[in-house]
């Protein structure tokens, strides 16, 4: 269920020595094939072997594996059904079992068969499972509604696509494993599909980025390539690649079958390229590369470019695949791994690290209260030092593999996902901010000294006259478009009525302050609050309220009216509380 993180961070590669006088009956040439990772050749052996009457539990095993491994999930899910029905079953497949289930949104299946294992093995880690499940169905049911989510059907095909990293102001770059053509050489036996390949987007269609040259012989046809990530100028990028080493240079894992497969590591490398006359060139190694030990890959780096962020299963980590990062030293040159700490990294997997434009962290765990698979978490801090990180819940997660967060001003941008409903294995979706609109006001407790707490309702802004110097309420229904100031409808409904009763009262001075929440930069929050106050003191100004009456003030996120601080997950409700208009009494 999690193949991301294993293919792109410990991607095996297989090589078969076999003994041309062997014969072997069908289910060793399907054992063979799938100890090699050759899932999408052994299944078809396998489900011949399972058509029969006496097949063996082994046989059926193999094929929810095969499902399973290739992220068939609804196939994985009836032949594990069939497995665990043997007597003899081992006990994984309860929980092979039980994360299909979780993916496929059957709760009550998936808590039973997650105690069926733990029952068995493991049974300190029930818990954890179990609260995966209930979080799943919890926060399905009460989503995060501010967010739209889309399929990008530009960047999507019957493949997989992934990895999505800006490349200039309009352009993209991604992963895909779309077939080239039918050859052998060209064909990913794991799955039938492609080797991923790098793509470049500006506009609607997708081309291959050329990577590969006469001189350059590190992007072969039967090895992955990606993500990429760029500097800020985007003159130079540092590449994920399967290595194209010689096998002779490889670790050998593994001896199977007496000496007829050997099995070697391919582990990932990052590359460093620059651009020279608009072509990718000057191919270097990371320094920390360590292909003989563990892999490297699935960069970020800091807005300034001083700072590199990495995916790395190397030792001293905290788990299978951790976060790591170096720092750039005054000669230019990278400083020595330093691993990102326990707040971010677990016993289990953390990958695919981004930055915003506040450099708040953005990763994947499996290993972190969740959703099940992968969940997106956002950690504000740098280096080692980092916040708890904070799941983005439903429905940027969800009960399947989530992962590779892209974003530029933390309102939108993108992410990854193989989640139900999609165009191909792992589909890019595009998500956006979206204040919904509430229509009812909502008495508030401020337990501020100078701000009533009795909000009055849009039907009654009178309720100023009974205000002294000093003394404020809330203007509720005063909307704004995402990122946009312009008075709407709504909104011109609320400051007609507040306009009249300045008209009727011309003694009356007030502020007109914009408040906003905090899930955005403080600088942009304010930025954006202050256009908010000004647009509403012109609109009073054009309904004949005197300008000098009026003063547009904007406090972005300073002055939150509850516990929904940047980093703290809160409901849209909760949201809503903060993003206000106030008036305030000056004089009377």
């Amino acid at each position: 269920m999690k193949y991301i993180t294993i293919l792109i961070l410990l991607t095996i590669s297989l090589l078969p020595r076999v003994n041309a006088q062997e014969q072997r009956d069908k289910q060793q040439q399907a054992d063979n094939l799938f100890e090699r990772y050759e899932y999408f050749k052994s299944l078809s052996i396998y489900l011949k072997l399972a058509d029969k009457s006496n097949a063996k539990e082994e046989v059926i095993e193999r094929v929810a594996d095969c499902y399973r491994l290739m992220n068939d999930y609804d196939n994985a899910e009836i032949w594990y059904q069939k497995t665990i029905a043997f007597p003899e079953a081992p006990a994984i497949d309860h929980y092979y079992y039980a994360e299909i289930l979780l993916r496929n949104k059957k709760f009550t299946e998936a808590r039973e068969q997650y105690k069926a294992y733990y029952a068995l093995e493991n049974a300190d880690q029930l818990p954890f499972k179990l609260a995966t499940v209930d979080s799943a169905q919890k926060w399905i049911k009460t989503p995060v509604e501010a967010f739209t989510i889309t399929n990008e059907q530009k960047f999507n095909s019957k493949y997989s696509e992934w990895g999505l990293n800006y490349d200039g102001k309009t352009g993209f770059v991604f992963t895909s494993d779309r077939k080239v053509s039918e050859k052998k050489k060209d064909i990913n036996t794991r799955n039938g599909d492609g080797y991923f390949k790098m793509y470049h987007i500006d506009g609607d269609v997708a081309a291959p980025l050329a990577l590969k040259t006469k001189d350059n012989p590190l992007f072969e046809a039967n090895y992955h390539v990606g993500p990429m990530a760029l500097t800020k100028l985007g003159d130079t990028a540092y590449i994920t690649i399967t290595t194209t080493l010689p096998r002779k240079k490889l670790s050998l894992d593994q001896n199977i079958n007496n000496g007829t497969q050997y099995v070697y590591t391919r582990r990932l490398q990052l590359l460093v390229a620059t651009k020279v006359n608009g072509q990718w060139a000057n191919f270097k190694n990371f320094p920390y590369n360590n292909l003989k030990e563990y892999s490297v890959g699935n960069a970020t780096l800091s807005k300034n470019g001083d700072v590199i962020y990495f995916t790395s299963d190397m030792p001293g980590g905290e788990g299978k695949t951790d976060i790591w990062y170096c720092a750039k030293q005054s000669n230019g040159e990278w400083d020595q791994p330093v691993n990102c700490g326990k707040n971010i990294n677990t016993k289990d997997d953390e990958s695919f690290p981004s930055l915003g434009n506040d450099n708040s962290l953005y990763f994947s765990s499996n290993g972190l209260p969740g959703m099940g698979g992968l969940d997106i978490f956002k950690a504000k801090g740098e280096k080692s030092t980092w916040s708890k990180p904070v799941n983005l819940k439903y429905p940027i997660n969800s009960t399947s593999d989530d992962f590779y967060f892209l974003t530029r001003d933390n309102l939108s941008g993108y992410f990854s996902s193989n989640r139900e409903g999609g165009k191909g294995g792992d589909d890019i979706y595009s998500f956006g901010y979206k204040p919904p609109v509430i229509i009812a006001s909502v008495p508030i407790k401020t337990g501020k000294p100078n701000l009533s707490s009795a909000i009055p309702s849009p039907q009654a802004p009178s309720a100023i006259l009974t205000l002294k110097k000093g003394e404020g309420f809330i203007l509720n229904n005063i909307y704004y478009d995402l990122n946009k100031w312009n008075i709407r409808h709504d909104a011109a409904i609320q400051l007609d009525k507040l306009a009249a009763i300045l008209r009727s009262h011309p003694s009356i001075r007030i502020e007109v302050s914009a408040h906003t929440d905090s899930r955005a930069p403080s600088a942009y929050n304010l930025t954006l609050s202050n256009k908010r106050a000004a647009a509403a003191v012109v609109y009073l100004v054009k309904q004949g309220v005197a300008r000098y009456r009026l003063v547009a003030k904007g406090y972005g996120d300073t002055k939150l009216l509850n516990q929904c601080a940047k980093g703290e997950y809160c409901s849209e409700e909760d949201h809503q509380v903060n993003r206000r208009t106030e008036i305030r009494v000056l004089s009377e």
